[in-house]
């Protein structure tokens, strides 16, 4: 396992009870009677490195919303028996999972990162959470600024590192919105083992997506946007991703046209390092275009290291930079990530002080300058982004967007919380 990948916390405790949702009102007392395999089946999926050539592009993708049967204008009308039978199975497709056909709407789930759990939450699906694979880096406090929207933790607190087939096993859930691959190359899963998860328990449906660096990921990226619609089609939430990235083109459009021409942006160190004394520091290129960088990508910044050889980090390149190699870049702005649970003065009154005490920390320009900040998320999903797009954009420009300690706010929260509750 890489070790940007360690858990900074413990996972808030709470605990409530909560009903399962029936979807649809189809499934009652027959989900029980049903077997796995008949539950969720894959229409040739492959999970493999030597059998990824066998996956659906985009042309293949099932419409999340499209009903199975005829599409004949003239044909006769159905009952309202015929449409509930038609409508199912429906299918969604990932690499490297390929095409999953569904009998129902999966109702629990769980997730390895952060990225795919803000997605089902924003799909109006976080009473489903049934735990989760890393629950230091899921941050779930954003939540709490959208009126109406709140995600029980206590499934996190009960199951917040699920990476044995054991607790596969024992939650049970309807959809695994893991990378297999990941589970293969990070925590020494064979492919047997992928295989018996998804054909005894549910089906896998993820892509590692926060970064582009890992030699073992020779299967397709996809941008944030282009996972949560695969994920959309899986919960057959086609209309709320619909609404979802109509208000995010939106927000992104408005906040790009108030940004400072291209000569006047800062380039920035994108980079991890979670001790509240840094001496090294691990890199993140913005060349790589994972999605843990969606903010700073849109927001317009150069890489500080554009021109050099530093590779980014990944799960074999664990190269790091010490302050002396920092100076010879010496870059306008350091995003420092690893500090997700530190408020804005927290992280000035630890991190930032050392490095200005620092003998050649304290001779940087974003040090002296005061441009030190929290580098955001590495998993983060569409909820989580406009949070972290309104505060990088305070961060990098603050004399058009406001100080990123101030309460302006860039975006409507009240209209997500609609979206989330499926008001719109």
């Amino acid at each position: 396992m890489s070790r940007d990948d360690i858990d900074e916390t413990q996972a808030p405790t709470r605990r409530n009870s909560r009903e399962r949702q029936r979807a649809g009102g189809r499934r009652g007392s027959e989900r029980s009677e049903r077997t796995r395999r008949e539950y969720v089946r894959y229409g040739g999926a492959v999970v493999g490195g030597g059998l990824l050539a066998g996956c659906l592009g985009d042309d293949d993708v099932g419409d999340g919303n499209a009903e199975v049967g005829s599409a004949d204008p003239d044909a006769p009308e159905e009952s309202a028996d015929d449409e509930a039978s038609d409508e199912f199975p429906y299918t969604a497709s990932i690499e490297p999972v390929g095409e999953v056909s569904f009998e129902a709407v999966p109702e629990r789930w769980i997730a390895y990162t952060g990225d795919f759990a803000d997605m089902a939450v924003a799909l109006g699906k976080g009473d489903g959470l049934a735990g989760i694979g890393h629950a230091g880096r899921y941050y779930t406090y954003v939540y709490d600024e959208l009126p109406g929207v709140d995600v029980d933790r206590s499934p996190v607190e009960a199951h917040p590192e699920v990476r044995t087939k054991e607790e596969f096993y024992e939650i049970d859930a309807d959809l695994h919105l893991y990378d297999p691959q990941m589970l293969v190359n990070w925590f020494d899963w064979r492919e047997d083992d992928v295989s018996e998860i998804r054909d005894n328990v549910a089906p896998f449906f993820g892509n590692l997506i926060f970064r582009r660096s890992d030699g073992w990921h020779d299967y397709r990226y996809y941008t944030l946007y282009e996972a949560f619609e695969r994920v959309a089609d899986a919960f057959r939430e086609r209309e709320r991703f619909e609404a979802f990235a109509e208000l995010h083109e939106t927000f992104i459009a408005d906040v790009q046209a108030r940004l400072p021409p291209t000569e006047e942006r800062p380039d920035v160190f994108l980079t991890f390092e979670g001790t509240d004394e840094p001496e090294t520091f691990s890199p993140y290129r913005l060349l790589d275009k994972g999605t843990s960088k969606k903010q700073w990508l849109d927001l317009g910044v150069s890489d500080a290291l554009a021109g050099t050889d530093v590779e980014n980090l990944s799960t074999t390149n664990r190269g790091e930079l010490d302050y002396e190699n920092l100076l010879e870049v010496d870059p306008d702005v350091i995003l420092v990530r690893g500090h997700e649970r530190k408020s804005p003065t927290e992280f000035r009154d630890t991190v930032l002080a050392y490095m200005e005490d620092h003998p050649v920390g304290g001779e940087l320009t974003a040090v002296r300058n005061g441009r030190v900040y929290r580098g955001g998320f590495l998993y983060q999903g569409p909820i989580q982004n406009l949070f972290l797009t309104e505060r990088a954009a305070k961060q990098l420009y603050p004399d058009e967007f406001g100080p990123v300690t101030g309460d302006d706010q860039l975006f409507d929260r009240q209209r997500v919380a609609d979206v989330v509750n499926g008001e719109f």
